[in-house]
């Protein structure tokens, strides 16, 4: 008897995006042979992953050409919503999840509503109002801009002092410089413990495991100082099952399922000995989770993105072990300022020492004549990535990974997973792991 290999038809992908940042899982699909397009609609970025993949210049003309529409970003729920109801296979948000994510207190409401213990927080539209609520009760809090103000990352500010007087000298700094642009925003409480977040993909009826555990680093330097820049870096790892995922996100399947959301969706949490407080959520991809994600997984993206977009439950293998991944950046990131990317950063070429790929995930880079050189305005260049039995060989592969990138100005943190032995000894004695 001959054995017969059924090959799968490959498909054809529409990747949408706003800021151009889905083009390493883009990349990913068409290396496993599928057609991929790729729409950016902000036009700083349109460069980006040019000579990577296949750009189109409007989205919508496409729709009908694509078995699988793949939205990377909040803002693009109400179309996946009807996108979906007309019958097409759609990876993104929905109207729902889009709300979850932008409105702090609407995200904290269905947590609540899901039994979901969460942190003490008020909101405000009035600068005023905060600082009058701070005088009247003193307290170390944190300070979380609603809105699409949220994604300026260095507007978040963790409060130091516990009388609170570091967050009422920061809100007269926003009611200054920031009032346009933050109309409304969370003061909560400050929790100390361990930050972690969990997640998993979503296929429209139910989580497809193995779960996701991470911990992300969001301060630009060494030791968790100096500006947030969204996530420099993250160690993570697969399970099938999570204590953290039962207490927060495993409890949100129902609301998830009522609208009809498809991808990957992530909840940070603080967990301490009292127990586990989810802080928000990302409804979407992370950056750079999703590359340091693919680290990790040994099933063919495209086909999984398939059949999670038709409420299917596709296998999903990944790596034993853990998987790290550092971003690799140039000014003028994490802020933005074109002038600064034009004197130092535009146009730089990413040399290889040796020419060995593996790990190299795509940030803002686009090839000219063969070269790998740098795109659009941001700075965020590329994200290396390591795994292995234990952390600290995932780390050492990350690290040796970069010592093969020459880009001028380039720069890294150098302590991606150092955090991990403090932080799962006190998640092991809280039987959180």
């Amino acid at each position: 008897m001959n054995n017969v290999i059924e090959l799968k038809p490959k498909k054809k992908f529409l990747f949408v995006s706003i800021d151009a940042l889905i083009g390493d899982l883009a990349w990913a699909v068409k290396k496993e042979g599928h057609e991929v397009r790729y729409y950016i609609q902000e036009k700083e970025q349109k460069d980006v992953s040019d000579g990577f993949l296949d750009k189109v210049d409007d989205w919508r003309a496409h729709v009908d050409w694509a078995d699988v529409i793949v939205f990377d970003d909040v803002g693009f729920g109400a179309e996946a919503d009807s996108l979906r109801k007309g019958g097409k296979p759609v990876v993104g948000g929905s109207e729902y999840t889009d709300k979850l994510e932008l409105d702090r207190e609407f995200g904290q409401a269905e947590m609540k509503a899901a039994g979901i213990p969460i942190i003490p927080r008020w909101n405000f539209t009035s600068f005023d109002d905060a600082i009058d609520f701070m005088k009247k009760n003193p307290d170390r809090y944190v300070i979380k801009p609603s809105g699409l103000a949220q994604n300026e990352k260095e507007l978040l500010f963790v409060g130091q002092e516990d009388d609170g007087l570091d967050i009422i000298e920061m809100l007269e700094r926003y009611k200054k410089n920031w009032s346009k642009q933050i109309k409304v925003f969370q003061i909560q409480k400050y929790m100390s413990g361990v930050e972690v977040a969990t997640g998993a993909f979503f296929n429209g009826e139910d989580f497809v495991l193995p779960i996701n555990v991470n911990f992300e680093h969001k301060r630009m330097f060494p030791g968790e100082i100096g500006p947030s820049t969204g996530e420099m870096g993250t160690l993570m790892f697969w399970s099938n099952r999570s204590p953290i995922f039962d207490a927060t996100l495993g409890r949100m399947k129902e609301k998830l399922a009522a609208c009809g959301y498809v991808g990957y969706i992530d909840i940070n949490c603080i967990a301490n000995s009292r127990g586990i407080y989810p802080l928000e959520f990302t409804c979407r991809y992370g950056y750079p989770h999703i590359s340091i994600a693919m680290e990790g997984v040994l099933s063919e993206w495209g086909y999984f993105l398939e059949g999670i977009a038709k409420k299917q439950k596709p296998e999903m293998r990944t790596k034993r072990g853990f998987q790290v991944g550092v971003v690799v950046a140039v000014p003028p990131f994490p802020f933005d300022d074109a002038r600064a990317f034009k004197r130092y950063s535009e146009g730089a070429a990413i040399i290889f020492k040796k020419p060995i790929y593996d790990g190299m995930h795509l940030g803002d880079v686009k090839v000219v004549d063969g070269d790998w050189r740098l795109a659009g305005n941001s700075g965020y260049a590329l994200v290396v990535t390591g795994s292995g039995t234990t952390m600290e060989e995932s780390r050492s592969v990350a690290y040796n990974r970069i010592k093969n990138i020459i880009i001028p100005n380039m720069f890294y943190r150098t302590d991606i997973g150092e955090r991990w032995v403090t932080d799962s000894d006190k998640l092991l004695m809280w039987s959180y792991l």
